[in-house]
């Protein structure tokens, strides 16, 4: 739960991997300004997302989702958030009534600033999609005032789409470039954490590398290297053209 007072960021990420190689820089960096930084994992990846257990000789799938709970814990401590686990079975994951409004119940009690999930349309993972829609659909009941009214609705949270795997696939069109070069080493090491998924490692960093050169290239500083892409759900308000 929040810190009464303190600004807060919310991931729902659909697998207990999804969140470190995709997010683990904003995640850090807001951290370290002293956000209250949650997020929730609706599954565990067990099934899918788990290809180096499952060439162990013996697993079995609590195994693997006891080695992916382990494994998604270290990587949020070392990030600086905090981290909760809905188990909702993945491959595939499906987020029925009483997996919404838990999701609910999490935007409500953190009342977050910013919610940060998958895209919408991703074909090579329908899991993320379910993930994205999800959101989408708890913010909506979590901001309605006749929900539940033992508890206070949230605001109206930007949500932030995070990179998918192969974005050009995705319909994903970053509109924000978030440096993360001052805490790429805790992003580094998350993703370290993450053994299951090992292979993964040197893509998102070099993912990053192609992010942080296009960072620079769009007005950003000079010491830019590491950057993280975003795609924005809803318009900002502003009042100057930028």
């Amino acid at each position: 739960m929040a810190i009464d007072g303190q600004s807060s960021v919310l991931v729902i990420s659909a697998h207990s991997g999804d969140f470190v190689w995709r997010a683990g820089g904003a995640l850090a960096l807001y951290a370290e300004r002293g956000y209250d930084v949650q997020i929730v994992c609706l599954s565990y990846g067990e099934r899918g997302e788990s290809q180096g257990l499952w060439r162990q000789d013996g697993m079995t799938l609590e195994a693997a989702k006891d080695a992916r709970r382990a494994e998604a814990e270290a990587a949020a401590a070392a990030l600086g958030a905090s981290i909760s686990f809905l188990d909702l079975g993945d491959y595939p994951l499906r987020v029925d009534d009483t997996g919404l409004n838990r999701i609910v119940e999490a935007m409500r009690a953190v009342q977050p600033e910013v919610l940060l999930t998958h895209v919408s349309s991703d074909p090579y993972n329908r899991d993320h999609n379910a993930a994205h829609e999800a959101t989408l659909l708890a913010r909506q009941v979590a901001q309605a005032a006749g929900h539940d009214p033992a508890t206070t609705p949230i605001g109206a949270p930007q949500v932030l789409q995070f990179e998918p795997h192969q974005p050009e696939q995705c319909g994903f069109v970053p509109n924000l470039l978030l440096d993360i070069t001052s805490v790429f080493d805790k992003k580094r090491k998350a993703m370290e954490c993450m053994g299951a998924q090992s292979h993964l490692l040197s893509y998102y960093t070099d993912l990053g590398l192609r992010r942080g050169v296009q960072a620079v290239r769009n007005g950003g500083a000079k010491s830019i290297v590491q950057a993280e892409a975003y795609q924005r759900v809803f318009p900002i308000v502003g009042e100057v053209l930028q």
